[in-house]
Parts: structure tokens; sequence; C-alpha cells
């Protein structure tokens, strides 16, 4: 079975795909970009800042479903700029605190909104 998960504590899909699907033991999350649901609107351009309203949307969808940081098993970080890849570990660390999942990270010319990062998690249901 699959099914669509949505929470207005994250920013709504801008496009035809839902926020995240849970399938089995397995949550699968879109890419969160650092839009804030309260306004719809990119926060700053600061890296820092945008990572940690990414990671704030990624932790909304995982409440939504009862689950913690700790669930996630794997994550992919897109940077339009990987020479700010030390500061996005640093900010990224604050929210996983000593959970160390699985990741990728790659450099890529253009993200949607022209934003800075997009980060997609899967996490582990059971």
């Amino acid at each position: 079975m699959i099914q669509p998960i949505s929470t207005n504590k994250a920013p709504q899909a801008i496009g035809p795909y839902s926020q995240a699907i849970k399938t089995d033991n397995v949550l699968y999350l879109s890419g969160q970009i650092p839009v804030n649901p309260e306004t719809n609107e990119i926060i700053s351009n600061d890296i820092a800042e945008q990572t940690g309203q990414v990671m704030k949307n990624i932790k909304a969808i995982l409440e939504e479903e009862d689950l913690s940081i700790e669930r996630i098993v794997k994550t992919t970080i897109f940077l339009k700029d990987l020479s700010q890849f030390t500061i996005v570990n640093e900010e990224y660390s604050k929210f996983l605190g000593n959970h160390r999942p699985a990741r990728s990270t790659i450099e890529v010319s253009r993200l949607p909104k022209d934003v800075q990062i997009e980060i997609e998690a899967i996490a582990y249901i059971k």
C-alpha cells in the first residue's frame, strides 16, 4: 500500500508530488527546500539558515507520522555550492545530534526557487 503524507507544518508541494510517501516500513520524504510553511516564502539567502529551515521541514513531516529524526536512514543533500559543505554539516549536525544516517551530497547547478540547498530523506517506520 502506498499512502501520501502531508502536513501544514511543512511547505506544501509546488508540483505534482507528495511531501512524503509511506509504504510498508519506509517513509520517503520529497526534497525539502528552505520555505517557511507559515509564510510560504524562502527564508534568508544564508546557507546556515536555509539548512536549518530545511531540517525543520523534514522534522515536521516525520512528526506527522510520529517519527523522530533518529528514524532517518538515508539523506541526499543537493547544494548549489559545494564550498558551503562545512557550514551545511554544522547546521545539519545540530538536528541529528549523535544520529548518523547514510548520506550523499551532490553539487547541482540550480534548485527550485533558486535556493542554495535541498535535502531528501528516507526514514524507517517500524
